[in-house]
């Protein structure tokens, strides 16, 4: 039998991020040269190994936690050593933090024994310097050789690229067998009742890096949050402490900042997720989305490549230091990929949106020459056969074959599981178009630029058509198609994607309160939050990737949707779901997990290979709680509009420094579900609330 090469799983592990550095290893702290463990910075695995030992044997593991943002504590036990009793009297603190260009251990051995105890501790390492593509398609390469000098250290070389590994006070043991594996010893002699703590360090040199870690504290606020739910709080306090860790700047550029994707296989600049995190970050701050734009903008599209994706007023999809390539599945994009079809349209409406929440019109200035490069792209680029619909496809045969935010080869599928052929026309990207084209032109028209009513046409226009293409008679009465494929066939499974259409104007009212009933069926939402495909497609599997799975991102944009359009109780239904679910994986909310029935598994089921922590997934806890406050703002128009989803379901609930017009607000919301708003900044005033609950009833077509 032929072994196959598998993407290794991550589930298990255990991480500590402050980009570009993160590092996965067990839940004893060892870190094994197997799979994806290992120290990582930028897209290379500095450090596959890290082995503790106490006189060359294993300690047992007795659990582990977080110690501050960036770090975690791992408690051993050394059984064979201290008093002859059932009580172990010897025990090994492992304390593991990342820093920007590496990473700091501490040994905390402690000995509560009455005579004395003698032993060697000591760390095995190895370092391979492995591409995260090779990591991730579950290949291995070769350690590298250790070269030592100096007392207690050790460095690898390659590929431009310097590993040091340094140990104060430590023997190096690197001779000719230990050459790939050499190990830091320290002799320690405790008395009776006695501790030491032993330190080593790793630090990376890697100039050639395309991304680096920020200086100083995020920009953005960290409210204070009370709530009768206090999973709400502890959501939000450990995606914060996740968001601070995912930070990075472009390398030359290190005054824009952005989020990269999620450990270990995407912390880099990617348009889409670096888009949707900024834009749900918004509420606590607009540097943040700045920082993005102008990141992205530097690098938007001037030319037609095909080889790349690049089109003029594109924006980018993804950045490398080399080629990402996959061999099992012909997979290969160059450093800089444009292979996106919505990343463009996301970049205006993060635009729009961070003007609404106040972003200061001199930083908007500067980038109105790329949207409207981005808009010209719409028009010109988007819709190659000219039917006015945007739809992608790969011509080289090794970049993405599907290239909306479902970007697996499989995910857009037929109702009786057949592979829908590209081009690909996805409902969600009409959605994000006719968005940007509105938003577009209120930007163009607010700051003098001509061709405001040329993009009112244009959203018009595709509203008409959508409308005409994309609604199909589905099992639950009318809906919209997950897409449209070569031939112009709606392709008919019921997905996630249609919630992505609530608020981007595509819809009329009745439409928008079919697509919320839809969402609300059992097939999609009866399990942990909204699964990306019903349970009665054919194509259906709660561990597929985008075909059943539960999406972090994707709920909580769905969720937002609803609540903004008044779908109360559709949204607090999925409100709930995620709260469970991040309480189900320690307030560390997934990139995805299974979409399996709540009814049959009482705790969310791991998807063994998603990115954890991620950016657009740790960012969801602030469009929740967006969402829970019902704080929406239109800083330009000077209101501000107060429709919470907290009340009598969800609870109270205080909020202290959301950040408006560079301003710190205060929301409070009673378990009346009554919102106050108080430090609201001149001239803005708040619009009457008037809560409202829609009740979605089938419409026909």
């Amino acid at each position: 039998m032929i072994e196959r090469q598998l993407q290794p799983l991550l589930h298990e592990l255990v991480g500590v991020v402050l980009a570009p550095t993160s590092a996965l290893g067990d839940a004893t702290g060892q870190i094994r040269p197997t799979g994806v463990q290992g120290v990582f910075h930028a897209d290379a695995r500095v450090l596959s190994r890290a082995e503790l030992r106490v006189d060359d044997r294993e300690l047992e593991g007795l659990t582990r936690g977080d110690d501050g943002p960036h770090g975690a504590r791992f408690v051993s036990l050394a059984r064979w050593l201290g008093d002859p009793v059932p009580d172990p009297t010897v025990r090994v603190d492992r304390l593991r933090r990342a820093t920007r260009n590496g990473l700091t251990e501490e040994l905390r051995v402690v000995s509560t024994a009455t005579v004395a105890v003698r032993a060697t501790v000591s760390i095995d390492l190895g370092c391979d310097l492995a591409p995260i593509e090779v990591v991730k398609s579950g290949g291995a390469a070769a350690p590298l050789e250790a070269k030592t000098g100096q007392p207690g250290v050790i460095t690898w070389s390659a590929e431009g690229i310097t590993v040091t590994v340094t140990g104060a006070g430590a023997d190096v043991l690197a001779s000719a067998e230990r050459v790939t594996t050499p190990r830091l010893a320290w002799p320690v002699d405790l008395p009776p009742g006695g501790e030491t703590v032993l330190r080593w360090h790793l630090t990376v040199e890697d100039p050639r890096a395309v991304v680096v870690g920020p200086a100083g504290e995020p920009d953005w606020s960290r409210p204070e949050v009370t709530a009768d739910d206090r999973r709400l709080v502890r959501l939000l306090h450990r995606s914060l402490d996740d968001l601070r860790g995912l930070r990075l700047a472009e390398t030359g550029a290190p005054g824009d900042v952005f989020l990269g994707a999620g450990v270990p296989w995407f912390l880099t600049l990617f348009g889409r997720d670096s888009l949707w995190a900024a834009r749900m970050m918004l509420p606590l701050g607009t540097d943040l989305a700045a920082g993005t734009l102008r990141v992205l903008a530097r690098r938007q599209g001037t030319r037609v490549d095909p080889a790349t994706g690049e089109a003029p007023g594109k924006i980018l999809h993804e950045l490398r230091r080399h080629a990402f390539a996959l061999p099992d599945n012909g997979l290969r994009l160059p450093p800089a990929y444009y292979g996106t079809v919505d990343a463009t349209m996301l970049w205006v409406n993060l635009l729009h949106d961070a003007w609404r929440w106040g972003l200061p019109a001199e930083q908007i200035e500067p980038l109105l020459p790329s949207l409207e490069a981005a808009l010209r792209w719409l028009g010109e680029h988007a819709d190659p056969d000219g039917d006015g619909l945007v739809e992608y496809i790969d011509t080289t045969g090794h970049g993405l074959s599907n290239q909306g935010w479902k970007d697996s080869g499989d995910a857009v599928r037929f109702h009786d599981g057949s592979l829908a052929t590209a081009p690909i026309v996805l409902a969600e990207v009409q959605g994000y178009a006719h968005e940007a084209a509105v938003n577009g032109a209120a930007l163009l028209d607010a700051f003098g630029r001509p061709g405001a009513d040329r993009w009112r046409e244009h959203a018009a226009a595709l509203a008409r058509r959508f409308r005409d293409r994309f609604w199909v008679d589905g099992r639950y009465g009318p809906q919209p198609a997950l897409a449209l494929d070569r031939d112009k066939r709606p392709v008919d499974s019921l997905t996630s994607n249609i919630g992505h259409l609530l608020g981007t104007g595509l819809l009329t009212g009745d439409e928008e309160d079919q697509v919320a009933r839809l969402l609300t069926t059992d097939t999609l939402a009866g399990g942990f939050g909204l699964r990306t495909m019903a349970t009665d497609d054919a194509g259906f599997s709660p561990l597929s990737y985008h075909c059943g799975s539960i999406w972090t991102h994707d709920t909580a944009i769905v969720l937002a949707g609803l609540a903004r359009a008044g779908h109360r109780d559709a949204a607090l239904g999925l409100a709930e779901g995620l709260l469970a679910a991040a309480e189900g994986f320690d307030y560390r909310l997934p990139e995805l997990y299974g979409g399996d029935d709540r009814s049959l598994v009482n705790r969310p089921v791991p998807y063994p290979a998603a990115c954890r922590p991620q950016a657009w997934a740790a960012a969801s806890a602030v469009l929740l709680l967006q969402a829970a406050t019902g704080l929406y703002p239109d800083v330009p128009g000077g209101t501000v509009r107060l429709a919470p989803l907290a009340g009598a379901e969800l609870g109270a609930l205080a909020v202290s420094g959301f950040r408006l017009a560079g301003a710190s607000v205060d929301i409070s919301v009673d378990r009346s579900g009554h919102p106050t708003i108080s430090n609201l900044p001149a001239p803005l005033t708040q619009t009457p609330t008037v809560p409202t609950q829609r009740h979605p009833t089938a419409t026909r077509r």
